[in-house]
């Protein structure tokens, strides 16, 4: 649609309607006609062609569709009350908004370490994380309803989005059990690991392949006992002695504290690597920037 199409008048009526809960008090606040606002409530559902009221007895009630317009007219406002106040030179106190995604495949911790440098900047942010598949999660960064998507892997040309890569660090991977577990079989390794149990993530992840290879290399037979999308649910499952799992060095001493698990070995050869992926070629986002720095100079160092 043309950007000229949007009345900001009847937008602003809308939303005073939508915030004050009816038309008698929008008319108050506006020192407007009950008629004038009623029609400019009309002619802007017109300009949208969505109802964006619904009469439920004698009260007004927003649509889905007026919902929508309400978030997005309560967003524009408030910036707007802002721009008055930098103008006047006024701090705006409304905190930068990070929006990141975080598939399932990233372990939780490696999250939280990832994200935790943005509380401690100078200027307040706000962490908004949504989880899902990257399919669905790059699909919202292509639509800029996230700023960033960590990932286990790049995002490959396949990829129907214009998006780039910036790699965060990486890491070895290590084996870890229960104490019992690593006890049973921890004499010949890594040959008396042939019909172990082992927990592993799913099959299209980086760090399962580099599980596998390392079956095959070792001459390993192992008896999987179960896959899991969800790295958090497959360190409760190893937490209750159900196999093995793999996990990053990097929060080696997390897995072990959290979930009582202790390290068995380094698997030879496989690397775990952390990608935060963006829009941008160059990352201009400040909170994304300190993420970046603060992986490579911290959690990743080693």
């Amino acid at each position: 649609m043309n950007a000229d199409w949007l009345n900001y008048h009847h937008l602003l009526y809308f939303w005073m309607v939508a915030k004050e809960g009816s038309v008698t008090r929008a008319c108050e606040k506006l020192h407007l006609a009950q008629p004038t606002i009623s029609g400019q409530l009309k002619k802007l559902e017109s300009a949208l062609g969505e109802k964006l009221y619904e009469r439920v007895g004698r009260d007004l009630v927003l649509t889905d569709v007026g919902q929508m317009v309400y978030r997005y007219a309560d967003e524009m406002f408030a910036i707007g009350q802002e721009l008055g106040d930098a103008i006047k030179g006024r701090p705006t106190g409304r905190p930068v908004k990070l929006l990141v995604g975080i598939p399932e495949v990233i372990p939780k911790y490696i999250a939280f370490r990832l994200i935790e440098p943005v509380l401690h900047l100078e200027e307040k942010v706000q962490i908004v994380c949504r989880e899902g598949s990257m399919e669905q999660l790059l699909s919202q960064l292509a639509t800029h309803e996230l700023d960033v998507v960590f990932s286990d892997s790049p995002a490959g040309s396949m990829v129907r989005i214009r998006a780039f890569n910036h790699a965060l660090g990486e890491c070895g991977v290590g084996l870890f059990g229960t104490a019992q577990l690593c006890r049973q079989f921890e004499q010949g390794l890594p040959g008396s690991l042939s019909s172990a149990p082992f927990l592993l993530p799913a099959e299209n992840t980086a760090m399962r392949r580099s599980v596998d290879e390392w079956f095959l290399a070792a001459n390993i037979s192992p008896e999987v006992v179960g896959e899991f999308d969800d790295t958090a649910l497959l360190k409760v499952f190893a937490e209750a002695g159900i196999g093995f799992v793999p996990g990053p060095l990097a929060i080696r001493a997390e897995i072990e504290r959290q979930f009582g698990l202790s390290f068995l070995l380094e698997i030879p050869n496989a690397i775990e690597r952390f990608y935060a992926i963006t829009v941008e070629r160059r990352i201009r986002h400040p909170a994304v920037m300190a993420i970046s720095e603060a992986a490579k100079e911290s959690l990743f160092a080693q």
